[in-house]
């Protein structure tokens, strides 16, 4: 009797709830691997488009920004508006603190393009800001990237420039209707990113946005793999004796 009692094998006897845990867990890992599939889908897409902007140089004439796709490198004449400049807060590179000039650039009967000038470092003080003055009058054809204002993860970073006060104006993280507002006229829908040979500008290491698509496809294989790790959990805690 003893030696057939000691020759049971464990039974699959999985409880309605564990069970339900489980599931419910499992089917939210899949679904987060499949976010970031899509997500590293959509980057690599983005940084394929940012690789072909550079392919030619097109002239923008009096096209709107967004008659061409973003990251197209382009061409584009008028005058640089350096009485009215905004410098965006927070941005640093490689690791240092910073900010990135925005200046606009006038053309006739067209509202006027943000050209993002580049990085310059942080003065130590908010209260000083970093001299941008441009010495140059006229006319000025500049090249560079159509690009985007930048973005923050939430919007509790965002702060729009102030409508009254000297110029140039310090703002975070705005969107193109704040600056529209306090500038007090019309703005294109996207910025021109100026190429780092171009006249006019500061420290300039334009990269395509957000993280790597590989990055994203890892984060999905992690989540999946979670998945697995909660079923085999629940199956094996699931046999008893």
């Amino acid at each position: 009797m003893s030696s057939a009692v000691s020759g049971r094998r464990p039974r699959f006897a999985p409880t309605p709830g564990f069970t339900l845990l489980a599931l419910l867990l499992a089917a939210l890992f899949v679904r987060l691997g499949f976010w970031q599939w899509h997500r590293g889908v959509n980057r690599e897409e983005e940084w394929a488009r940012f690789a072909r902007g550079a392919d030619r140089l097109e002239s923008l004439g009096t096209h709107e920004v967004t008659q061409l796709p973003l990251f197209q490198r382009i061409s584009v004449a008028g005058r640089l508006d350096g009485a009215h400049q905004f410098l965006l807060d927070n941005r640093s590179h490689q690791g240092r603190p910073g900010y990135e000039v925005l200046t606009p650039l006038l053309r006739a009967g067209l509202p006027a393009l943000l050209v993002n000038r580049g990085w310059v470092p942080f003065s130590g003080t908010r209260a000083r800001l970093p001299p941008v003055g441009i010495a140059a009058a006229g006319e000025v054809t500049l090249s560079g990237r159509i690009g985007t204002l930048p973005s923050p993860g939430l919007a509790s970073g965002r702060s729009a420039p102030a409508r009254e006060g000297s110029w140039p104006k310090l703002t975070s993280y705005p969107d193109m209707e704040q600056l529209q507002t306090a500038l007090g006229s019309p703005l294109a829908a996207r910025i021109l990113l100026l190429d780092p040979a171009a006249d006019f500008g500061y420290l300039r290491d334009w990269q395509a946005p957000g993280i790597s698509p590989l990055r994203h496809f890892s984060y999905a294989i992690q989540w999946w793999t979670f998945a697995l790790v909660v079923l085999a959990t629940w199956g094996l805690m699931s046999r008893r004796p």
